[in-house]
C-alpha cells in the first residue's frame, strides 16, 4: 500500500513526497481512514513509528475541505487544537503541520512557555488554524481572551500516558470543558497502560481503538544491550564506548538535572563535545542546544527524560541509559529516539548493582530479555552491595558530596591510565516524584513513593528500605524534566 490509497488530497500526496515518504507505516494505514471518517480514535503504537502524520496528515484533510468562515474582524478562528506535555514536542508537531500542509493555506502556531508572551498574543489575534500548545501556557492565554475555542473541530492529546502521567489531568479536563460538545477527539500515545485506557474511555465518545504493535513493546530495528558496571564507572565507560567506538550524535539519558549536568561536565573534561537539555535551561538554550546536537557540532546530548519528549532526529544511531527509568514504560520512549521510521539504532544501557530491580521490570514489560555484555576494564564487582536510590531532595538541590575532576585527557581515554582515576559518589540523590505541572508547560514536583531494586523510603533520605512488594500499578515516576 502507499499513500496514494489512503484518500489524501494531491496537495498532501506533494508534502508527504517532498519528505522522502511513499509507504505508509501501520499506524499510519489505519488511523489516516479512521479520522478521515469523522469518529473519535484511541490509537498507540511504538515511538518513531509515524504517530505524528498518523493524525496530523487526515486533519490537514479535513480543514482544507471544509470551508471556514473568517469572523471577528477577519480573525482565522481556530479549528484544530493538539495538547503536547512538552515545549520540544509542540515545536516538533507544529514542524510536521507545516511541512505537510506545505501547498494548503493553513497556519499553524506552537504556543509554549519558556518564550515571551507578547509575540504569541500578536499571533493568536491574527488567527491560526492549527494550534499546537502545551496545557498551562493554553489556559494563560485563555483566562486573557487571547485565545477563542468556539470553532475548534478537531481535538488532539499527543502523547497522551505521558501528559497523564505528569499530572496534567486537571488541566486536560478543564480545557475540554472550554470546547465544543460536539468535535472530534484522537488520542494517540506510544504506550496505553491499563489505567490510561480506562481515563480515556471516559473522555472520549464511542472511540475506535487502533493498536498498530504489541503494547508496550519496542522497534525490532533497534539493537538493546546491557553492559553491566560500577556505580562509579559509569562516566568512565560512557567516555570509553564513544571514543572507541567513535561514536557521533549520542543521546544520554540521565535520571535528574543534576546528574545531567554533571556527566557533561565529565565528558567535556574527557575531550567529548556535549550539552545538557533539561528544565532548568531557558528555551532559547534548548532549543540551540538541540539545533547544534541535530547538525552534529556536538557529540553527546545528556537529557532528563522529560526534556527529551519531541526530539525527532533522523537516523539518531545511539541511545545510552545511563540511569535505568523507574518507570518500565519510559524505557520504551527513551530508546524510541532511535531506530525511527524504519532505520536501525543502537540503545545501551549502562546498569548498576542498584538498578537490577529496574531491568527486570523493563524486559517484564518488553516481554524478552535484554543481552548482557561485560566490557573488559569495567568488570562489575561480584561482591558489591546494592545501595538504595535516595529519595528526599530539597526542591532540586541536590546534597551530593562535591568531587574534583582530575585534568582533561584525549577523547575516551580512560583517567585510570594516567593514574588519576575520579572517584564518584556511590549514587547521585534524586527526587523521587510524581511530577505535575507548572504553567510554562514544565513539570513541577510533589512528595511521593517509588519502588526500584532499592529505594528510599519517603520519610527521610537517612532511612531506606530495600525493594518492596508493591503492586506494580502503584508505582510513580521518578523524573525531572
Amino acid at each position: 500500500m502507499t499513500f496514494d490509497n489512503l484518500g489524501l488530497s494531491g496537495a498532501l500526496l506533494r508534502a508527504v513526497a517532498d519528505q522522502g515518504y511513499t509507504t505508509p507505516t501501520p499506524i499510519q494505514m489505519q488511523a489516516i481512514p479512521a479520522v478521515l471518517a469523522g469518529g473519535d480514535l484511541l490509537a498507540g503504537a511504538q515511538t518513531g513509528t509515524g504517530k505524528t502524520a498518523g493524525f496530523v496528515l487526515p486533519m490537514l484533510q479535513r480543514l482544507s475541505t471544509t470551508a471556514s468562515a473568517h469572523g471577528n474582524g477577519g480573525r482565522r478562528p481556530l479549528r484544530a487544537l493538539i495538547l503536547t506535555p512538552t515545549r520540544e514536542l509542540a515545536a516538533q508537531v507544529d514542524a510536521s503541520v507545516k511541512a505537510y500542509g506545505r501547498h494548503l493555506k493553513l497556519a499553524s502556531f506552537a504556543l509554549f512557555g519558556g518564550v515571551g508572551f507578547a509575540p504569541q498574543v500578536a499571533q493568536l489575534h491574527r488567527g491560526v488554524d492549527i494550534l499546537v500548545a502545551t496545557p498551562g501556557r493554553l489556559l494563560d492565554h485563555h483566562a486573557r481572551r487571547n485565545v477563542d475555542f468556539s470553532a475548534v473541530d478537531i481535538f488532539v492529546l499527543d502523547e497522551a500516558d505521558r501528559m497523564l502521567d505528569m499530572g496534567f489531568i486537571a488541566d486536560i479536563k478543564r480545557v475540554l470543558s472550554l470546547l465544543p460538545r460536539k468535535r472530534q477527539n484522537l488520542l494517540f500515545s506510544a504506550t496505553f497502560p491499563d489505567e490510561i485506557r480506562a481515563l480515556a474511555e471516559k473522555l472520549l465518545d464511542h472511540p475506535r481503538t487502533i493498536q498498530a504493535t504489541p503494547r508496550n513493546s519496542t522497534v525490532e530495528t533497534i539493537a538493546q544491550r546491557v553492559h553491566p558496571v560500577n556505580r562509579h564507572e559509569k562516566a568512565q565507560l560512557l567516555a570509553h564506548l564513544i571514543g572507541k567506538n567513535r561514536w557521533q550524535q549520542v543521546l544520554v539519558f540521565t535520571r535528574t538535572k543534576h546528574g545531567a549536568d554533571k556527566l557533561v561536565r565529565s565528558l567535556e573534561a574527557d575531550g567529548i563535545r556535549a550539552v545538557a537539555l533539561h528544565g532548568n535551561k531557558s528555551q532559547n538554550v534548548r532549543t540551540r542546544a538541540l539545533a547544534d546536537f541535530k547538525r552534529s557540532a556536538i557529540d553527546v546530548m545528556v537529557a532528563t527524560d522529560i526534556a527529551a519528549r519531541g526530539i525527532d532526529i533522523d537516523q539518531l544511531p545511539h541511545v545510552v541509559n545511563y540511569d535505568l527509568p523507574n518507570v518500565p514504560e519510559d524505557y520504551v520512549h527513551r530508546i524510541g529516539r532511535t531506530g525511527r521510521a524504519g532505520a536501525t539504532g543502537e540503545a545501551i544501557s549502562l546498569v548498576c548493582v542498584d538498578e537490577r530491580g529496574f531491568l527486570q521490570d523493563i524486559e517484564r514489560l518488553i516481554k524478552r530479555p535484554i543481552v548482557r555484555e561485560v566490557v573488559p576494564g569495567f568488570e562489575p564487582d561480584p561482591h558489591a552491595v546494592a545501595q538504595p536510590v535516595f529519595a528526599n531532595r530539597n526542591r532540586g538541590r541536590d546534597q551530593t558530596p562535591k568531587h574534583t575532576h582530575s585534568p582533561a585527557v584525549p577523547r575516551g581515554q580512560h583517567r585510570a591510565a594516567q593514574g588519576g582515576a575520579r572517584r564518584e559518589p556511590a549514587h547521585p540523590r534524586h527526587t523521587v516524584s510524581s511530577a505535575v505541572h507548572n504553567r510554562e508547560g514544565t513539570p513541577s514536583r510533589h512528595h511521593s513513593q517509588a519502588r526500584s531494586g532499592n529505594v528510599a523510603s519517603s520519610a527521610t533520605a537517612r532511612q531506606s528500605r530495600r525493594r518492596s512488594s508493591t503492586p506494580s500499578g502503584n508505582r510513580v515516576r521518578v523524573t525531572e524534566p
